[in-house]
């Protein structure tokens, strides 16, 4: 397998992180039941996570806060150094692990560039930012997202239940519908 270029799309959600009000963190995101706090602190946790995936170490452990001191520089540089651990074509070859999960690492690549790219969709439209989402990352994480049977998804699976988009919805919109999330949410849908 080629490697996969994660520099776009970390790139792209470094830059949202680092636009983050702290007036922002207890507002609500897509993912029920998280706020942007606790998706930042998901962010930071895999971004760890799957960067030792791509060297096949154990992962780094971490506070669990993960929101102290300066947060956005800490989330910013660990998402450069996933994208670079994934340049090494060796972090590819063979098994790795994804938290408890073993996978080949070229799966385990996907599960990581398709969790950067929706993730930092559903902090782009928790935070009211732009999301100049990666062209190349989002056809890679459609293609892996549509791999799975929709209806087993239904029962929550990997994912949510899908949501029907429009026939001319962006390609954007059309990856997170497939991953359970509704395109048109904001936080103004949301009630708390």
């Amino acid at each position: 397998m080629d490697t996969i270029d994660f520099g776009p799309a970390t790139r792209t959600l470094a830059a949202l992180v680092g636009a983050v009000r702290d007036d922002q963190l207890d507002d609500p995101t897509p993912c029920p039941d998280w706020s942007v706090a606790h998706l930042l602190r998901h962010v930071g946790g895999l971004t760890l996570e799957f960067t030792a995936s791509a060297q096949k170490v154990p992962t780094a452990a971490r506070a669990a806060d993960g929101l102290s001191g300066a947060w956005r520089q800490r989330i910013q540089d660990d998402l450069a150094a996933l994208a670079g651990a994934w340049t090494d074509p060796e972090a590819y070859q063979g098994d790795t692990h994804a938290g408890p999960v073993t996978l080949s690492g070229a799966e385990t690549a996907r599960v990581a560039l398709n969790e950067v790219t929706v993730h930092g969709w559903d902090l782009a439209r928790a935070t009211g930012q732009d999301y100049p989402a990666d062209p190349g990352a989002v056809a890679e994480c459609t293609r892996f997202v549509a791999a799975f049977d929709a209806p087993a998804n239904d029962d929550g699976g990997l994912f949510g239940p899908p949501v029907a988009t429009a026939d001319d919805a962006t390609d954007v919109d059309r990856l997170v519908g497939m991953t359970g999330r509704d395109p048109g949410w904001s936080p103004q849908t949301t009630k708390r």
